[in-house]
């Protein structure tokens, strides 16, 4: 290919950009961009017997938070730090101090109430991302019908409920922060399944059920019979495959329906026992890996009620579009929040399921 009449050139960038765009141009004062330009506004070369499907696809993603948790929703951006109190009540007996508070008509001395207020704060870190374009990427965009300020925009509120995802359920290792499926404060935490081993055949749906009931039955205990869990969250891996496995050979019945029907928790509470898929459980049991199936995944027993467990969130905001030079940008900004394990009594763990 003859390129005599190409000269190279550099286009610098208005000040406070640090990024220099190397582009030709040609004899007759028209340019050519590179492959960064075109793909940032989606210009491509297609050929006569080409069929480009217009339609723009985003990355697949999946986020589970807003259907397991509740939101603690009276935070806002100017707050640091969120908290909330545990109140602790001792009170004494009458003429027995371990009994009943009776008194008598002529009793002098009455036993009063004591209290303890307790509060637990946890950090609220500040969330932002920037969204920026420059006016002919925008125009050029626009011209393809493939708006690239959507687009961004679409990005941003992907990272942001990525983020958000990871916060809620295992929290963030840089902060020392834990998460729904790995906090340390749980009570009921520690010891792996008692059949264990769900996938390949060998555990019936009996000793499935009796798993499952026993972590319940636990749950249940700590808290001192007060709140049965009402929701368990398993890997995808078993759940496809309790899901998929009848409990009989005639197949009327699946595993999972099995066990929502027959929990502890359904004769407790009077309803089935929701059982979720979550990816942050596979391999997350003692001894595994995270994300690998090796069969040391993690099964979460809880009940979904901002009264016991809850995620503090500042829903996102934005500021105003700043025009620099012929670059338009604004940030949007917000603030994630730590676990609130109001009741951690009311959580339990149960590995190598």
């Amino acid at each position: 290919m003859n390129t005599d009449h190409l000269t190279s050139s550099l286009i610098m960038p208005p000040k406070g950009f640090s990024s220099v765009r190397k582009r030709v141009q040609t004899n007759d004062q028209l340019f050519t961009f590179d492959r960064a330009t075109i793909d940032s506004t989606g210009a491509f070369l297609i050929n006569e017997l080409e069929r480009l499907d217009p339609a723009l696809h985003e990355p697949l993603v999946s986020v589970t938070w807003s259907r397991d948790i509740d939101l603690r929703e009276d935070v806002s951006i100017a707050d640091e730090t969120s908290s909330f109190t545990n109140s602790t009540f001792a009170a004494a007996g009458g003429m027995n101090p371990k009994g009943k508070a009776f008194i008598g008509k002529d009793s002098t001395q009455i036993a009063n109430m004591a209290l303890d207020i307790a509060k637990t704060p946890n950090p609220l870190y500040l969330w932002g991302m920037e969204l920026g374009y420059s006016i002919p990427e925008l125009e050029s965009a626009q011209k393809l019908g493939r708006p690239v300020d959507q687009q961004k925009l679409e990005g941003i509120k992907i990272k942001h409920n990525m983020d958000i995802d990871e916060m809620v359920y295992i929290g963030d290792t840089d902060m020392n922060k834990t998460g729904l499926v790995n906090s340390t404060a749980i009570v009921s935490s520690t010891g792996n399944a008692v059949t264990g081993a769900w996938l390949g055949g060998s555990t019936t749906p009996a000793q499935i059920l009796a798993d499952v009931n026993e972590l319940v039955t636990d749950v249940w205990k700590k808290s001192g019979y007060a709140v049965c869990p009402s929701d368990l969250l398993i890997p995808p891996a078993p759940y496809g495959y309790l899901a998929a496995t009848p409990v009989t050979t005639a197949g009327s019945v699946s595993i999972l329906k099995f066990l929502e029907d027959n929990s502890v928790s359904m004769r407790v509470n009077g309803r089935p026992l929701r059982i979720a898929p979550v990816k942050w459980l596979t391999g997350r049991g003692s001894g595994g890996t995270a994300f690998t199936e090796n069969g040391h995944g993690r099964i979460v027993a809880y009940t979904k009620d901002k009264q016991r467990v809850r995620y503090p969130l500042v829903p996102l905001q934005r500021t105003p579009i700043e025009y620099r030079s012929i670059y338009q940008m604004c940030t949007y900004f917000g603030r994630l929040g730590c676990m609130e394990f109001v009741y951690p009594e009311t959580i339990g763990y149960r590995d190598n399921i």
